[in-house]
């Protein structure tokens, strides 16, 4: 067993690599936004519809990318989606008009989708072949990414406004990424557990039982989508109305209201770091239904006391409370099978594009503390939700 932790640490590097991937190419197009805007001579009501094209193809990709999982296998799909999303960087640049970029970025989002799906398979294959949590530090590098392109975006700036240079450099460096790690992803001959064990009755019985239930989502595969669901509403919400809730509620100075997204971005990013450490303590399950209480109780009581720095507090509270939610759910619904964790990736896309909207519905009709309340009411069901989950315990990486 002395290579085993040096081939964990591989294969851990080269699955935090697709996280960082993903982030990085979303990224890299939506810093580039208003230069997009600006090529195309698009009004705001095109540039929302071309938003929600990469957020619908994303939500859509559920039966294809069930489909693809069973046919290819996690490690396969891994690599084919993400070279196609380095490839529709630049087709993106090149884009002649707005109906092909609205194609482009649907079939960027049904890509995102395939990948969502692969590299959180390869996560939880990762957790239950070396026994060990790893998802929340995966996920952490997804924002490491983003980071990454943001940087990359503004030095490439200083030398040139071309899209395409841009996206061109972005995409060799993409697929490099994926050359790099390509060695390190598990296969399926290694997604066993390393420890020798008799698989019980059940876990026997498992493939034959998902087999027949194929078409037909379990009750808890229901019951994690809608923690997914609530989850990302959450953390969606936050990154779409923190700022203007800072400025439009609170009165905070223009410079201090992205202070709102900033708060929440780096307790999410630092929560994650040491997330697993606490999974490994403490349980998924606790972890998620406490977490959530956190960030519903905190945010609530922003709320209601007002002030910038107790809606700054409250903010935090947020980015700490769900930071660890999405991980665990996304190891739980792996455990249920492919299809599952496909169905509860759509929903969670799906929370993500929708929540924002429903939150501003909610606004328009009465206020926005009303519409951030909701978010708080969000938070607290996906712990309501969580207590219907069977959750896995795991080592510490």
């Amino acid at each position: 067993m002395s290579g085993v932790p040096d081939r964990f640490r591989r294969s851990q590097l080269a699955i935090a690599a697709l996280f960082c991937f993903l982030g990085f190419q979303y990224a890299t197009w939506a810093s580039r936004l208003p230069a997009i805007k600006t090529r195309l001579d698009l009004t705001e009501a095109e540039l929302g519809l071309l938003l929600m094209a990469c957020g619908a193809g994303a939500a859509a990709s559920f039966p294809l990318t069930a489909a693809l999982m069973r046919r290819m296998g996690s490690r396969r799909l891994a690599l084919v989606s993400a070279g196609c999303l380095s490839l529709l960087l630049l087709a993106l640049s090149v884009a002649p008009d707005y109906p092909v970029a609205l194609l482009v970025i649907c079939c960027d989002g049904i890509a995102v989708g395939c990948l969502n799906v692969a590299m959180n398979a390869q996560g939880a294959a990762l957790e239950v072949t070396y026994q060990r949590t790893a998802m929340a530090k995966l996920h952490a590098t997804f924002s490491a990414g983003s980071l990454f392109a943001a940087l990359l975006a503004s030095g490439v700036n200083l030398v040139t406004k071309d899209i395409a240079v841009h996206f061109g450099v972005a995409a060799v460096l993409l697929l490099l990424l994926v050359g790099l790690t390509r060695s390190g992803l598990l296969t399926e001959e290694q997604r066993t557990p390393v420890k020798d064990q008799e698989p019980s009755q059940e876990q026997a019985q498992a493939p034959e039982k998902r087999r027949r239930k194929l078409n037909m989502p379990s009750r808890v595969t229901v019951w994690m989508g809608c923690a997914m669901v609530f989850g990302t509403v959450t953390e969606g919400a936050m990154n779409d109305w923190s700022a203007l809730y800072m400025k439009d509620v609170v009165d905070a100075a223009p410079e201090m209201a992205p202070m709102g997204i900033a708060v929440v971005s780096v307790m999410m990013v630092l929560a994650r770091i040491f997330a697993d450490g606490w999974r490994s303590r403490w349980g998924d399950g606790r972890i998620v239904r406490v977490g959530s209480v956190v960030a519903g109780a905190g945010l609530a009581l922003a709320l209601l006391a007002g002030g910038v720095v107790p809606t700054l507090i409250g903010f935090a509270c947020v980015g700490l409370g769900v930071a660890a939610v999405t991980p665990c759910i996304y190891v739980a619904a792996a455990a249920q099978g492919t299809d599952a964790l496909a169905l509860v990736a759509a929903m969670g896309t799906t929370g993500l594009l929708a929540g924002p909207a429903v939150i501003g519905f909610i606004a328009s009709a009465s206020s926005l503390v009303w519409g951030m309340g909701a978010v708080a009411a969000s938070a607290v069901l996906v712990a309501l939700c969580a207590t219907r989950i069977r959750w896995p315990r795991l080592a510490e990486s």
